[in-house]
């Protein structure tokens, strides 16, 4: 697969088939089933399959497909770990890689979004990509800045991130259909409501195609991240509606190879950078970095080999914070959870819109409900395991349970959605780091209302 498969009736048949070949695999087994083959055998069989399947499709169609399978390699922590081990390795492969367009397509682009004359300025383009993401894929080359005229002439190392032709149209179908074929993977993923993912990720499509707004949030990252000493973001060099060129950040591997075989104290110091980026980063911005995918975030080693500085890219999902920051109702309900003060948490809950008039919620019950959510807080260092969000998942998604009920009494508020996804996907790549965080010192410094 070279080219993003751009006819829609093409893309629709293969994504709905993907449920029905789950289906199929599922009778397969019964059938080895009843020849005598263990169970446990058949089911660890049916889903190295089915992952094998899914997860090359949706990579290999890219655009919503793709961004739709990544969404799920960050909750992969939160699948019991029967179903999780034999999708890992696929997951993980997906958050890193994809196969790339032709040389000739991508020269087509750089042509039509950065000018004729592109070739002046790009003087080297590395043929292969280093990386591929759901909409676009990105070349190392070296940017000649002419604006001093030629004798000033000075060469940069540069990111060159280039769309899929027809990205778009791509996209906005895929999530379409998705949308009409995910209660299909309901069996692949127990204990996880794809419907909301789907249609939040149509929410913000739009915003991730424009290349123009990205720069704009990447810049500002920049800017307010310069004279950070362990957080790396890379400055926008120049961008067309379909290309973004940026610095480009030295790093040989990504978060997801730590996840895969980093040393504790690795997954202990990336993962404190991760979490003190996340909540930095709408205090020095105005914006929250709103897609926490293990290969976002690149590993910067020191001078020695050692543990470094952390990088970040891909500021096309970035929430605009309405009020410049993270809502300062956030961190004070998250400080009275602790305190558990339950008729305070049941009105400031009542007043943010998380409880609907009229509708009665039992204090006690849901001061219990939330407080493994609030729990990482409440420690001066905190280790996300696996485990631990299972539990979480397993414990809102068991129609048999009292918090059950209570769930579907609550409400979220619009304004929570992107910052609702954003601290769900962070809370699952802290589990996959398995990492140990003073998160409630990072809380502290950073998150509005939670110290005072």
């Amino acid at each position: 697969m070279t080219e993003l498969p751009r006819k829609a009736a093409a893309r629709t048949a293969r994504l709905a088939a993907l449920p029905l070949g789950y289906a199929g695999r599922q009778a397969m087994g019964l059938g080895k089933r009843l020849g005598g083959k263990p169970a446990d055998a058949v089911l660890s069989e049916v889903q190295q399959r089915t992952a094998e399947q899914l997860f090359r499709t949706l990579g290999e169609l890219k655009g919503g497909a793709m961004k739709f399978g990544q969404a799920l390699s960050v909750l992969e922590s939160a699948l019991p770990e029967e179903v999780s081990a034999p999708y890992r390795e696929h997951l993980t492969a997906l958050q890193d890689s994809a196969p790339p367009m032709p040389t000739s397509t991508v020269r087509e682009q750089l042509a039509a979004h950065l000018g004729d004359d592109w070739s002046a300025r790009l003087v080297w383009l590395d043929g292969a990509p280093t990386a591929a993401a759901s909409i676009g894929q990105v070349h190392r080359g070296r940017w000649r800045d002419l604006a001093g005229g030629p004798e000033a002439a000075e060469d940069r190392e540069v990111a060159v991130k280039v769309q899929y032709p027809g990205a778009g149209e791509a996209l906005m179908s895929d999530l379409r259909q998705i949308s009409r074929v995910a209660r299909g993977f309901a069996p692949v993923f127990p204990g996880i409501d794809l419907k909301p993912l789907v249609a939040e990720l149509q929410d913000r499509a739009a915003d991730e195609l424009d290349y123009h707004l990205e720069a704009e949030a990447q810049a500002a990252y920049a800017e307010a991240f310069a004279d950070h000493p362990d957080i790396v973001v890379p400055a926008v060099v120049t961008v067309g509606t379909e290309v973004l060129v940026t610095e480009w950040l030295d790093s040989a591997y990504s978060l997801a190879q730590v996840i895969r075989d980093g040393t504790q104290e690795e997954r202990d110091h990336y993962g404190e950078l991760f979490v003190r980026f996340l909540f930095e980063g709408p205090r020095r911005t105005g914006m929250l970095h709103a897609d926490p995918h293990p290969g976002n975030y690149r590993v910067i080693p020191g001078p020695d080999g050692g543990l470094g500085r952390l990088g970040v890219l891909d500021f096309g999902a970035v929430a605009r914070l309405p009020q410049g920051q993270l809502p300062e109702a956030m961190g004070r309900l998250i400080r009275i959870a602790l305190e558990s003060d339950e008729e305070s948490l049941v009105a400031g809950l009542r007043e943010e819109g998380f409880i609907k008039d009229r509708i009665e919620v039992d204090p006690a019950m849901l001061l219990a409900y939330l407080a493994p959510f609030v729990e990482p807080a409440d420690q001066e260092r905190f280790t996300f395991t696996r485990e631990w969000m299972r539990t979480q998942f397993e414990r809102i998604n068991d129609p048999r349970a009292e918090t059950f009920t209570l769930a579907t009494k609550l409400n979220l508020p619009t304004s929570y959605l992107l910052i609702h996804r954003t601290w769900l996907g962070a809370l699952g790549l802290l589990s996959q780091l398995g990492a140990a965080v003073p998160f409630r010192e990072i809380l502290e410094e950073s998150l509005p209302g939670f110290a005072a």
